[in-house]
């Protein structure tokens, strides 16, 4: 399968509009919703997320059956991918503290079962978005499977993923909750999984349709007027939430 180097270069604009935003409210503070940076901060873990998918779907569903022996090699792929890395920063992190780490939560993050039970407990900033792709990655060969197999269990995963979505936009995640709380339902990876098959679903229904260069550029252009001059304002907390959240 030839590689999409575009999906590359928009993933590593996304990481480094990530590592920008991180850095500058660290240096100048928080940012709000109408700015371009606060905006980064949160569009920009969403455009990873999705584009995660997308290059997946890419890459296995033509090849993936998917088999035990191929979902075996898949998990295997992603453990050298993600593993020494994650390692190697949550070992950083420890020695930079200077703070004797939790033994459980320590091992809940080497192993990378922090996703599934303390998503919120990780030793370095950003971590736990390498937690929701670990569980993303759990639900891929189904995704993989009931899309080649089955339409109508696909489909209705589909919508169940959706409803869950919606459930974290417009219940769980709530303005007047507690920032610990606002935190900890964001980083859940359930509130992000629809995201990340958002891409798997982009790549089903698109890729076999060629689009013109003035649609390319059409598209840019709404999508990233949306991205500036869309009118939220407030807290970050509102784009994570209600209407503004399917916007």
């Amino acid at each position: 399968m030839n590689r999409l180097y575009s999906l590359d270069y928009l993933r590593g604009l996304a990481a480094f509009g990530i590592m920008i935003y991180h850095y500058s409210s660290w240096v100048f503070g928080r940012y709000s919703a109408d700015t371009f940076m606060g905006r980064l901060g949160i569009y920009g873990v969403s455009i990873f997320y999705i584009l995660s998918g997308l290059t997946l779907f890419h890459v296995y569903h033509e090849n993936m059956k998917p088999t035990l022996e191929e979902v075996l090699q898949f998990f295997k792929k992603r453990v050298f991918r993600i593993y020494p890395l994650l390692w190697l920063v949550t070992i950083i992190a420890i020695i930079i503290s200077d703070k004797s780490p939790n033994l459980l939560h320590l091992l809940l993050n080497l192993t990378g079962l922090f996703g599934f039970f303390t998503w919120d407990v990780s030793f370095s900033t950003g971590v736990w978005s390498i937690g929701n792709e670990l569980v993303f990655y759990v639900f891929f060969p189904l995704f993989i499977y009931f899309s080649r197999k089955n339409n109508w269990t696909f489909w209705l995963m589909a919508i169940i993923i959706f409803l869950i979505f919606l459930y974290f936009a417009f219940i769980k995640m709530h303005p007047s909750t507690s920032p610990y709380q606002q935190t900890r339902d964001y980083f859940n990876p359930l509130n992000n999984l629809f995201l990340f098959f958002g891409g798997f679903l982009i790549g089903k229904l698109f890729h076999q349709i060629t689009l013109s260069i003035s649609a390319i550029i059409t598209l840019f252009i709404i999508g990233f007027g949306l991205f500036i001059l869309y009118p939220a304002t407030g807290v970050r907390i509102d784009l994570l939430t209600g209407v503004n959240r399917l916007v």
